[in-house]
């Protein structure tokens, strides 16, 4: 049988500049909250797309297995 995964996209920090400060902070407790929850991260996400080519925001994209 083969398996289902569903995803879900979480953006942190978006900010007009760059990313805010903060969310270099949160991203942490944002993971550990989703890891409760049954989810996995795989990957950060993060465009330089701000001043400097700084990260203008971070997206957390996780992944879990849908029950059968």
């Amino acid at each position: 049988m083969r398996q289902k995964f569903e995803y879900k996209f979480v953006r942190l920090g978006e900010g007009w500049m760059g990313a805010r400060k903060s969310a270099t902070q949160e991203y942490q407790r944002t993971i550990e909250e989703h890891a409760r929850q049954g989810w996995r991260l795989v990957q950060i996400f993060a465009p330089g797309l701000g001043v400097y080519g700084s990260a203008k925001f971070y997206e957390l994209i996780f992944e879990r297995e849908v029950g059968q």
